[in-house]
């Protein structure tokens, strides 16, 4: 039993490295000695070398045919997460005012964490030592990141997580104050249903309400009287002919035309606005086109501006291969096969069992330099990760003007919703898990893995896909939902990890 002391040791002593290396890309960042090229290159690394290679190397040792199960809770924790994390951000837009321009970024903020630098950074730190044993927790471990990566990965690109940032600079911008107005609006209704509600229930119920009113036989004649003389009124005077001039609504039709019939003449008044022309079906009669004799006219056909339905169904299908076929996400696929067919396994590391395959000249397998490769590679993208993380932290700011109009009461929400609720919600889910059966007792890097995974803040990928998005290369509405979450990542982690590791342990 590890003491109150080595449990709060244990929790903080890998936060320390983190630190370390978050600030030596913020330091960097904010000497000029960093630049803004240089990080994106280093990016460029990282997503498409140093993290395919971390996976490889971690995935094709730790998984076989007898513990790929586990990857199946894995993706269920990792859905839950993604899905309470949209929800919980939903209930926040509904109690307090977000910018317009970051009414969609909010959900994308809540359910997509930065699984990757941060919890592989802390988890292979905390795994090297007791009460873990050691490399063999550490392998595992990284496999089982590797799954939440890949769930994050294919939500946020090929199923269009990214595409709800970009959807918040569609349309004009929206006033602050008019943000707020339709907020309290929106309350109005939402807290006013449920009295409605009541009171229609009860009129409807009430015995005065369901008895028919009566008139009385005086008023009844007089009704008539009065109806038979306004119908005698309007049988002598002359009937007005509705003008069919019309200004269109629509876009670039600023001409007015006259489609009245030859012969017909305007009395009375004539309407300056009318209805747009209902929409013609497939049973309307269209009236025949004035040179429709002409074989000189050529004819007018209608022009069909949105994609059909398969076209739509193909470019979706072509962006998700796209995106799936990027370095990381494929690296991760091709792993997980060569992990669970022994004869591949057994080119890259020694497989115990009936399989063989021809060793190398050094006795090792074939294929074991790709290992020993991917290992040598893989180990640069967690302290790489790091240093780009402090470098973007490090460029977020919030301009002087936004700074007044600031949404505080969704920040704290969001944030402390973040940090402090998920990983309550977290551990009774991780518990609910076990004692079902689907997570196994006896796996306690897993049961560690899937906690840990409540505590992370706001991904960083946010930030890069914000600043394309946006047209000029800002951010601001992110930043200020981004900086309080990294700073209480270090206590509700710190508090996370020694909870679980007594509770484990």
């Amino acid at each position: 039993m590890v003491s109150a002391g080595g449990l709060i040791w244990i929790a903080c002593r890998p936060l320390f490295r983190l630190i370390i290396c978050t600030g030596c890309g913020f330091f960097l960042t904010k000497r000029d000695l960093f630049p803004a090229i240089a990080a994106q290159g280093t990016s460029q690394i990282l997503l498409n070398i140093t993290y395919p290679s971390l996976m490889f190397s971690k995935i094709v040792p730790s998984f076989t045919a007898q513990n790929i199960g586990s990857l199946g809770p894995i993706v269920l924790v990792a859905l839950i997460y993604q899905t309470l994390g949209m929800f919980f951000a939903w209930i926040v837009t509904q109690f307090f005012w977000v910018p317009h321009r970051f009414r969609w970024g909010i959900l994308v903020a809540g359910g997509w964490a930065n699984v990757g630098d941060i919890p592989t950074a802390v988890v292979l730190s905390i795994m090297g030592a007791a009460p873990f044993s050691g490399a063999a927790d550490q392998t595992l471990s990284v496999g089982y990141i590797s799954g939440f990566i890949f769930v994050s990965m294919i939500t946020f690109f090929p199923l269009g997580g990214n595409r709800l940032v970009t959807r918040d600079y569609d349309g004009p911008d929206v006033e602050p104050d008019d943000v707020k107005a339709a907020l309290r609006e929106r309350q109005k209704h939402l807290f006013h249903f449920p009295s409605r509600a009541v009171r229609s229930l009860t009129r409807r119920n009430s015995p005065i309400a369901a008895a028919p009113i009566e008139k009385s036989p005086v008023v009844i004649e007089e009704s008539r009287e009065a109806k038979d003389a306004e119908e005698e009124e309007t049988i002598s005077k002359p009937r007005p002919v509705l003008s069919s001039r019309h200004v269109s609504f629509y876009e670039g039709e600023d001409h007015v035309t006259d489609a009245r019939p030859s012969g017909a003449h305007s009395h009375g008044w004539n309407s300056r606005l009318t209805s747009p022309a209902p929409t013609a079906t497939a049973i309307d009669t269209e009236p025949e086109p004035e040179h429709a004799g002409d074989p000189n006219t050529p004819p007018i056909l209608p022009i069909n501006t949105s994609p059909s339905a398969p076209s739509r169904f193909s470019s979706t299908l072509r962006s998700f291969l796209q995106n799936l076929l990027l370095p990381p996400s494929a690296s991760i696929l091709l792993s997980f096969v060569i992990a669970l067919v022994p004869p591949l396994r057994a080119l890259f590391i020694d497989v115990p069992g009936g399989t063989h395959i021809h060793p190398a000249p050094d006795g090792q397998p074939p294929l074991a330099f790709v290992m020993d490769t991917a290992n040598f590679i893989g180990a640069a993208s967690v302290p790489m990760g790091l240093v780009c993380l402090g470098s973007a932290l490090a460029r977020l700011r919030l301009p002087r003007g936004v700074r007044a109009q600031l949404p505080v009461g969704a920040i704290l929400a969001l944030s402390m919703g973040k940090m402090l609720l998920f990983p309550v919600v977290g551990v009774l889910l991780c518990k609910g898990l076990v004692h079902a059966g689907v997570i196994s007792r006896t796996d306690k890097v897993l049961q560690f893995v899937c906690m840990f995974f409540s505590c992370l803040p706001t991904a960083t990928t946010q930030v890069f896909v914000t600043q394309v998005a946006s047209g000029t290369g800002s951010a601001e509405h992110l930043s200020a939902f981004l900086m309080p979450q990294y700073a209480f990542m270090l206590v509700s982690m710190t508090a996370l990890t020694a909870y679980a590791l007594q509770d484990l342990f």
